[in-house]
């Protein structure tokens, strides 16, 4: 039995059990942790229902999917390793029979290590090629060809506007993703819209307070307390509201795109 699929009485329909949702359903990849935790709470204040997908963090993605269904919506678990071949269609099929259909996915899963030129080897690029970039190519594919229309929001890195040269690997993939991003919403119009949102520093590294991330942030023009969690979900339903935008990349950065390779840390 996939760990989706266990019993849990505090959520209703998980992975398949749910009825239609009205075209209302969001799926969120990595949606049980960190940020993705608050996309998805804060889809359900604006009234949406949601997927919540997670790799090992069935736990975190039930508590997610409690608080969910606390703001009045339904939440369904979908669980796969995004990096494992054929995953990317599971997860979507998944999705779609447990919410009944889905209007818009969000790409937040993603994979972060600091690996110079020196440091990387072929593993590392492989497994931030996969995730970060090669899985919500395929995410975009297969939710594009099992509904009518949709919305689909990548989530980026403001290092897209930089070179950054101590995290290649995941610096390469998240630039991939945002040429991917413009390319998707030329393809898929007028039936989808494809954005991005590039945040900034938002949370500290896991197991790390508030204070390592101003130490880490770099320069940020308004100031690190100006890029928040809230903020990038902000952004992100106001990409799946905007019914004219598409192929925009919103940064959430407290201006530090606009200082490029200007960004040195503090």
């Amino acid at each position: 039995m996939e760990a989706g699929r266990q019993q849990n009485p505090c959520v209703r329909g998980e992975e398949g059990n749910g009825g239609p949702s009205g075209g209302r359903a969001v799926l969120v990849t990595g949606g049980a942790v960190r940020l993705g935790r608050t996309i998805c709470e804060s889809l359900a204040a604006e009234g949406w229902d949601v997927v919540i997908h997670y790799r090992s963090s069935v736990e975190a993605a039930r508590e997610v999917a409690r608080c969910v269904e606390q703001r009045g919506r339904r939440a369904w678990l979908v669980g796969g390793d995004l990096a494992e071949p054929g995953a990317c269609e599971r997860v979507i099929r998944k999705a779609q029979e447990a919410s009944g259909g889905l209007a818009g996915l969000v790409n937040s899963a993603a994979v972060f290590s600091k690996e110079s030129l020196w440091t990387l080897d072929a593993a590392d690029c492989e497994r931030a090629w996969r995730v970060n970039c090669l899985a919500p190519v395929l995410l975009t594919q297969a939710f594009a060809r099992t509904t009518e229309r949709g919305q689909v929001v990548n989530l980026l890195d403001r290092r897209i506007t930089s070179d950054d040269p101590a995290c290649i690997p995941y610096l390469l993939s998240k630039k991939a993703l945002a040429a991917f991003t413009r390319s998707a919403a030329l393809a898929l119009a007028p039936r989808f819209r494809v954005n991005g949102v590039a945040p900034g520093p938002i949370l500290p590294p896991p197991g790390m307070g508030p204070e390592a991330l101003h130490d880490r942030a770099g320069n940020v023009p308004l100031g690190v307390a100006a890029c928040t969690a809230e903020a990038v979900a902000e952004g992100v339903l106001y990409l799946l509201r905007a019914e004219a935008v598409t192929g925009q990349i919103l940064f959430i950065d407290g201006g530090q795109h606009v200082l490029g390779n200007g960004v040195t840390a503090r």
